[in-house]
Parts: C-alpha cells; structure tokens; sequence
C-alpha cells in the first residue's frame, strides 16, 4: 500500500483539538474544561489543560513538525472563550492567535481544517445561560461561527461546526464522565438537540458569508453489532446504533430523528419544535468520520433501554478500545450508501503504551493499527466511496480529557517537563508514506 493507491488530491493529515494543546490560559476567559478540571476527582491526577502542550507559545514549532512530517492538511479546533470573551464580546488578541497559525499554516502549504466546537463552551454562557440546555444557545453559537467566518473565511475553505456532539450531550449530560458532568439522561436529549440546532444555525451563517468553501460536522462513528445472532441482541444493537449514529446524522439529511430511537424514549416527552429540523437539515457539503472502535450490544432486561455493552475478544488499545480496522470499512460504505455524502475520515488513532528511550518511541503497534486502517479506508475507496481524506489523530500527545496525560495518541511524543517534542516512529513512518516510499 502506497500514497499513489489513493485518489489524486486525496487529503493526508493530522488533527487535535484547542482545550488538548493550547495551554496560554491567562489570556482566555474560562470554559466548562476550566471549571471540570480543577474540580476534585474529575480527571486523573487533577490534571488540567492549563499549559497542556502550550502550543499557544509553540505554535509555529509544531507547524514546522507537521511540514517535516508531509502532511497536507491539519484539522484543529479553535477555542470559543479565546476569540470572544464570555462567548459573547470578540478577543482581538485571540482572533490574532488564529489569523497567525492560519498563515503559518499556508505558508507551509498546509490546508487548514477549522472545528468550530470542540467541547469548550465558555463557562459563563453555561453558568449564566444555561449552556446546551438553553435553546438559545443556537444563537451564541451563529454569532460566533459568523465572526471566525468573517476573520478567516478568506482563507479557511474547510470548516466543521461540532465535533462528535454524542460525546458533548451523553458524556457531558447524562455519564457526567465530560464537562460540565452532568448525570440527566433527558438533559442529554435536550442538549443533543440544542447542538444540532447550532450546528445549523452556523451552516446558514456559513452560507452567507463564505461563498467559496465547504462545511460539515463531525461525529464520533461506531459500528455497532449484537453479541449474539439472538434476535432480542440484534434488536438492541440496532436501536444502540441509532442513538449513536442515526441521532446526530439522519435530522441533518432526512430532517427528523430515526424512528425506532425516537419509539423508545415516548416516556421521555421531548418537546422539540418540528421547525427545528429546517434548521437543523441545512445542505452541508460533507460528513467528517472520527472512527476509532466498535460497540457489541446485548439484551438487558434491567436497563431503561433493554441494552448493556459487551466486551469484545479482540485486542484493546490503553483506552481499552477494540482494534477492529473492518468496523471502519463498514462505516464508510454504510454512510455512503446513506448518506450520499462526501467523506473524510477526521479523527482515526491509538493510544499506546509509548515508552522515550534515548530520544526514540518505538510504536510499532501504531504504524500497524494506521497501516490496518488505511487499508480499509483504501478497500471503501476502491468499493465506491467518496472519501476525501484521512486525519491521524493526534499530531501530538496531549491532555485526553479525563484520562488527563495518561494516555499518549500522537505521532509526536511530548514530554511535559519540558515541552520537548520527539518524532515517534509511527511520525517518521506517515513522512516515509506521504514520500510515497
């Protein structure tokens, strides 16, 4: 497998997310992460994103990395509480920030990808307002999408309103696992909701004032399958599969969410405007995939839901994941056929137990589990899929949420003492493919 088996003007990069790796704290107001981070108990070793990989310092080192890498394109996020303060009044000092990784990043002929949202909502629009549980949060979310469309439009023509908002409403509303940790399985739905709505409200702003590029949204992608042939498994997985996948897809596309999901939670009462779905099912111009593992489901009798997870046999990387590069080839063809979208695979990576050893990280398993990967990606490709690139996550180690910085994802070892950065061998392994050698 080779570079040249894919398509021409077929994307390679690599991605990560502002709250993970900025650091520069002091000249941001604060956002959910801030508030979760430094409350006890809520991440491994109280670790927060205060410095993080200080990539708001280290910036234009880390796109010379990425230049001596290969990459064509790097997907980041930008942080909501950095470019407007309280989420409401513009940072000029922020907005500097981005306009200046933007450039470098071109200077370097290196495509930027922008995530609007990437879970740091700024902490006084949930503490005053109400944060995702507010509708009018849709708003907030349009005149910020409006001011990064306006400041770098010109020369940011990929852009993604939300990534994986399953992670934003479930974890953060109902597992309590991710900011603002909340335990309410209906505050879940009604936070699901309000981010879709955001998501559109972005699109139509995007629409008026960028009329030369292309946005879509990104969500966490699982193939999702029974334990059993049993038909009361097979069930479940299937409704499993539409809270996961359907939820956050079908009302952008079909305008309405999928209709056993919607079946199983009528105790639930959502009151959800049916006009809401005109906003939330703006044309958009593609689906971004951050795949990373499967789900086996069972029946379980004594859930809300009649499901429970199951572990799977194959192996698992440190988060515990499944490695199942065929649940990925899946996904794509199914999303296809669905969908009728363009691709891009926006998020694809491992954790590893990655050791620094005379200035070496010697990650064999890595270079194997992208290997797995790509070759899927290629098989879809080849089945008919309009796949259109493919971000390793994650350019660097970094703070990965609650785990804090105990689970390394990058193709760039950071060693948080001192904030030096060391090509792993997978980095020097994607330079080597991106050669086409």
């Amino acid at each position: 497998m080779k570079r040249t088996d894919f398509p021409k003007g077929f994307k390679f990069g690599t991605a990560t997310a502002s709250y993970q790796i900025e650091g520069g704290v002091e000249d941001r107001s604060l956002s959910i992460w801030d508030e979760f981070s430094h409350t006890p108990g809520k991440t491994k070793n109280g670790d927060n994103g205060d410095i993080a990989c200080d990539h708001y310092h280290r910036y234009e080192e880390d796109v010379e990395i990425m230049k001596d890498i290969g990459v064509d394109a790097y997907r980041f996020s930008i942080s909501w509480p950095r470019v407007m303060t309280d989420g409401i009044k513009p940072n000029e000092k922020g907005i500097d920030f981005y306009q200046r990784l933007v450039d470098k990043l071109l200077e370097n002929n290196i495509t930027p990808f922008i995530t609007l949202y990437h879970w740091d909502l700024p902490f006084y629009l949930y503490k005053e307002k109400n944060g995702w549980l507010n509708s009018d949060i849709a708003n907030y979310f349009q005149d910020y999408a409006a001011l990064m469309f306006n400041k770098l439009g010109d020369r940011v023509k990929y852009w993604i309103t939300l990534n994986e908002p399953w992670c934003s409403a479930f974890l953060g509303y109902f597992v309590g696992e991710h900011a603002p940790g909340h335990r309410n399985f209906q505050e879940s739905f009604y936070a699901a909701h309000n981010l879709l709505r955001s998501h559109g409200k972005a699109v139509i702003a995007f629409r008026d004032l960028v009329k030369d590029g292309n946005i879509g949204i990104t969500n966490v992608v699982m193939k999702v399958e029974p334990l059993s042939n049993d038909e009361k498994d097979i069930k479940a997985s299937k409704l499993v599969d539409q809270y996961i996948n359907g939820w956050y897809h079908d009302p952008i596309i079909y305008g309405k969410y999928p209709e056993e999901a919607v079946i199983s939670l009528k105790n639930m009462k959502l009151d959800i405007p049916e006009n809401d779905f005109d906003i939330i099912s703006q044309k958009i111009d593609f689906f971004g995939v951050n795949y990373y593992t499967r789900q086996v489901i069972a029946f379980d009798e004594n859930h809300p839901l009649k499901f429970k997870h199951a572990e799977g046999p194959l192996p698992k990387t440190e988060m515990g994941w499944e490695i199942y590069p065929k649940g990925l080839y899946d996904m794509l063809v199914e999303f296809n056929k669905k969908y009728k979208l363009p691709l891009y695979i926006t998020e694809n990576g491992m954790a590893g137990p990655d050791k620094l050893e005379n200035g070496q990280i010697h990650d064999d398993y890595r270079i194997n589990y992208i290997k797995d990967h790509f070759k899927s990606a290629l098989e879809a490709i080849r089945d008919g899929v309009d796949l259109r690139g493919y971000f390793i996550w994650s350019l660097m180690d970094n703070f990965e949420w609650a785990h804090g910085y105990s689970k390394r994802f990058g193709l760039v070892y950071v060693d948080y003492n001192t904030q030096k950065r060391y090509l792993k061998d997978s980095a020097l392994w994607y330079k080597n493919f991106l050669l086409n050698k």
